[in-house]
């Protein structure tokens, strides 16, 4: 087990096999344990980085509202990348953790090589939908304080996390979960990087999220995995595997 310690946040992360760097970030709930199969998968010929975001599995659960938000989140990647002397890498993350590799990229696009966008979206143009977003994530803080853990549900990234409570997710759905602005959405057109969209077939929630970012995104290549939902790393790995690991051949090298 690896730690870093940023402005007092101990953080979690896991640093396997060696070559061009993937950085992994996990979703809303989940932990750096989802990512097992890709980390698998890859270490022989990649260098996988994963780890648990604050609020989750063995980071530290600040008490602090104020110390959870995307920023933070941006900031603690960069810590990461930084713990293990990486300039740059492809920068990856299902959901939450591809938002914030959204945001990862506004805030240093000089460190991406490309970017790896897994069931996820880039936030709302609309007002009206990003204050929608916000009161759902604020009502999940609500259930997770009064219900604790058992709050969470049984998908499949759910079920490989671990957490010591439910005190940071809470924390999380409202700092980290919630936006405060479209300008990760805005972003999409002056991405110039290689990027990969990946979405299951039965992801519901985020198939126009996923046809939006490959339109917006230039030259965006887009991967739905058959079989699968919102956790497709994990419903079905061997097609997720392939179309993330011929995009990684192509780009990464």
């Amino acid at each position: 087990m690896a730690f870093l310690t940023r402005d007092g946040v101990r953080l979690y992360y896991e640093d396997h096999g060696s070559g061009p760097a993937v950085l992994l970030t996990h979703g809303y709930s989940s932990t750096s344990q989802m990512w097992r199969g890709q980390v698998a998968a890859f270490k022989d010929r990649y260098r996988i980085v994963v780890w648990d975001m604050r609020g989750h599995g063995e980071s530290d659960y600040p008490p602090d509202p104020a110390l959870y938000s995307t920023a933070h989140t941006v900031a603690d990647m960069a810590a990461v990348l930084d713990e293990c002397g990486l300039d740059k890498a492809v920068i990856g993350g299902l959901s939450l953790g591809g938002y914030s590799t959204l945001a990862f990229h506004m805030a240093h696009p000089e460190r991406c090589r490309a970017l790896l966008l897994c069931d996820t979206g880039p936030g709302f143009k609309r007002d009206e939908s990003r204050l929608a977003w916000n009161e759902r994530a604020k009502t999940r803080a609500a259930t997770l304080e009064r219900e604790g853990l058992a709050a969470l549900g049984a998908g499949a990234e759910v079920k490989q996390a671990r957490h010591r409570d439910a005190t940071g997710l809470a924390h999380a759905a409202r700092g980290m979960l919630a936006q405060e602005n479209s300008d990760v959405y805005q972003s999409l057109p002056g991405i110039d990087k290689p990027a990969l969209v990946v979405v299951g077939d039965d992801d519901t929630p985020f198939l126009a999220a996923a046809d939006l970012m490959a339109a917006k995104i230039p030259g965006c290549e887009k991967a739905v995995v058959s079989k699968a939902g919102h956790s497709s790393n994990i419903d079905n790995p061997a097609e997720f595997n392939a179309a993330v690991g011929a995009f990684l051949d192509r780009v990464a090298r």
